[in-house]
């Protein structure tokens, strides 16, 4: 059966590539440190029995074929893609996890009549360049060449690092997967919250995934001197920046399942002795109910209009994705509910906050299963989940994509 030592020994030597002094773990799409670690999944993949390819995007995919070839594959997937200095479980556990249970289905001689493929999906963080889930928006065919030019924080675009990586960006189109060749989508994910730990349970169904809105904020005032500037002669966007900063918190508490986070911030000219001139900040709004993420941004960028007004300054507001929340499949639900029954936990059900690749398929069913986070801590180098936990999960997901993929 599934063996929780290989999974967690598997874990422990990927979090080496990318890891940093803090502890951390930074992985950036279409770096060295991330083929790096791409080389070593495949190897995970062809030790499982697994054919391994890489697709147009750059995505990773193993597979094992079906008793029957015109059936559907059920896809497994989740990234090895990092935050900056990010945690050893996000998004690599999905993967291995994936891979350990084709490895176990082979190691048991069980054919299953659909195919199974398992993916490592290319910057499902969006890090490097402001742009997340490149991978599984390729696969679900709504990735642009327009969206290839967002730059990283080096002025390079996504298009150059991908012919950097030895891929042609003008063939994205053939990653595109045919909602005939998929029967559904599956994925494991620590829960990256507290629900599960406060529940005292190792694992959980996913109801939902909250959609991300993501937008850039630039303020620009009148940089002056600080000593020689009165108070009320002031254009200064950064004291405007902070009165907006303020009701976006008072918003997104006011409104269950919302959260409002600044994660950017950037000032100029950034003199200790200079009223700043200008400043550029980013915004990721996300709610589970998409009416009330649309209420709490129009009462964001009315009040923000009003403070900019009142201060003299000009805003201005750069759209950079806006991804609609998205239902796990109920039928897929139930087929988890049943998994976490058979491996002794209690089906809870929960909604996912972060964001997932599953969130970019709408043309169809996909389901989630969270494993209990420490302290609910994740994008942090002490982000961590227990090997029986991460185990326990892994044998969800056997239980699942053995339901899953038998006709």
């Amino acid at each position: 059966m599934i063996q929780v030592e290989r999974l967690w020994n598997r874990l422990m030597e990927l979090s080496q590539i990318g890891k940093q002094p803090s502890g951390g773990v930074t992985r950036f799409s279409f770096t060295k440190v991330e083929q790096r670690a791409k080389q070593l999944v495949a190897s995970y993949m062809e030790e499982a029995g697994m054919q391994v390819r890489e697709d147009a995007v750059g995505n990773l995919i193993g597979r094992r074929d079906g008793r029957r070839a015109d059936l559907p594959a059920v896809l497994i997937g989740s990234h090895i893609d990092t935050v900056p200095h990010g945690g050893k479980f996000d998004g690599a556990l999905g993967v291995l996890a994936g891979i350990e249970v084709a490895q176990t289905l082979n190691e048991q001689q069980i054919e299953l009549d659909h195919p199974i493929e398992v993916i490592a999906f290319t910057d499902e963080e969006g890090s490097r360049f402001g742009l997340g889930m490149i991978g599984s928006r390729a696969i679900a065919g709504t990735l642009t060449l327009e969206q290839l030019q967002q730059v990283d924080q080096d002025g390079i675009t996504i298009w150059e690092a991908m012919e950097q990586s030895g891929l042609d960006p003008q063939n994205i189109g053939e990653a595109k997967r045919e909602p005939s060749t998929v029967k559904a989508y599956v994925e494991l994910h620590i829960e990256q919250g507290r629900v599960l730990e406060k529940e005292g349970l190792p694992a959980g169904v996913v109801s939902g995934i909250a959609g991300p809105y993501w937008t850039k904020w630039n303020i620009s005032g009148e940089a002056g001197h600080a000593g020689a500037t009165p108070m009320d002669g002031r254009k200064d966007p950064l004291m405007a920046a902070t009165e907006i900063m303020q009701f976006m918190e008072e918003q997104a508490k006011k409104h269950p399942a919302t959260v409002a986070t600044v994660g950017q911030i950037s000032v100029k000219p950034g003199g200790v002795n200079v009223i700043p001139g200008e400043v550029e900040f980013t915004l990721d709004l996300r709610a589970i109910d998409e009416a009330i993420r649309d209420a709490v941004e129009t009462n964001i960028k009315a009040t923000a209009e009003q403070v900019c007004l009142k201060r003299d300054v000009v805003l201005n507001i750069e759209h950079l994705q806006r991804i609609k929340p998205v239902p796990c499949s109920n039928s897929i639900q139930e087929v988890i509910r049943e998994a976490c029954r058979k491996t002794g936990v209690e089906p809870i059900t929960l909604p996912s906050g972060a964001g997932h690749d599953g969130m970019q398929f709408n043309e169809w069913p996909i389901g989630m299963i969270f494993i209990r986070s420490k302290d609910g801590i994740s994008h942090n180098p002490a982000e961590w989940s227990s090997k029986e936990d991460c185990g326990k999960g892994t044998k969800i997901l056997y239980e699942t994509v053995l339901a899953l993929a038998s006709e």
